[in-house]
């Protein structure tokens, strides 16, 4: 059974179409990227998987589960015991810690374990950046927290929106490495929207959206 499989996914707002057509499975330890032009949907065709948003025809399944019949606060069990997402916009708490943002996704399961935040805000090179809070952070950092809260609880699916888009080269590596063995030392599967070349090359399969569907290379 694919750990993610998305069936004739179309999005429409009103007569305009975001997207249609689209089709992917992924399995576990499978790492996909999704390139294409800007504004042609990835981001919400990622929201859409997660079921952040709702799609306008098609069906999303994850484990198994049919995603789209779900009512909200199924969606969002599912999302906190299976899903890591690494949103564009970092969506962190302001108020709180970089290790408490972190810590979140564990808390929320009722495992809290301070040692397995350390170890990821490490991988991600935010060692010693536990204490500080967001707005001290420069956006390269706060993508940084966002990337280790979504890998914290190690979550069977991980997708991740432009998870390198604010970093420096060095830094994007590295992160990717991280992702790289969440997916494959770990088991978990991956789908990352990006602009970057570099970034996709990574994937062990590399999708491009248009505006009728979804293909190869």
């Amino acid at each position: 059974m694919p750990l993610l499989e998305a069936t004739s996914l179309s999005k429409r707002y009103g007569d305009t179409a975001v997207f249609a057509n689209v089709s992917l499975t992924v399995d576990a330890g499978e790492f996909v990227a999704i390139v294409g032009e800007s504004g042609v949907g990835k981001s919400t065709l990622l929201n859409c998987m997660a079921g952040l948003d709702t799609v306008t025809d098609g069906t999303v399944r994850i484990a198994g589960r049919d995603v789209t019949s779900m009512a909200e606060a199924q969606q969002a069990l599912l999302r906190r015991e299976h899903l890591g997402f690494v949103f564009q916009a970092f969506h962190v708490l302001p108020h709180l810690s970089v290790a408490h943002n972190v810590a979140l996704p564990l808390l929320l399961l009722g495992r809290p374990d301070a040692a397995r935040v350390a170890q990821v805000l490490a991988a991600v090179g935010l060692d010693g950046l536990g204490a500080r809070l967001p707005q001290t952070l420069s956006g390269g950092q706060l993508q940084r927290v966002a990337i280790a809260r979504a890998l914290v609880h190690k979550p069977q699916l991980i997708l991740a929106d432009e998870p390198t888009g604010n970093l420096d080269p060095a830094t994007a590596e590295r992160v990717l490495d991280t992702l790289c063995h969440q997916v494959r030392q770990e088991g978990a599967a991956c789908v990352l929207v990006t602009h970057s070349r570099t970034a996709a090359a990574r994937a062990d399969r590399v999708l491009t959206l248009a505006a009728d569907g979804i293909r190869a290379g």
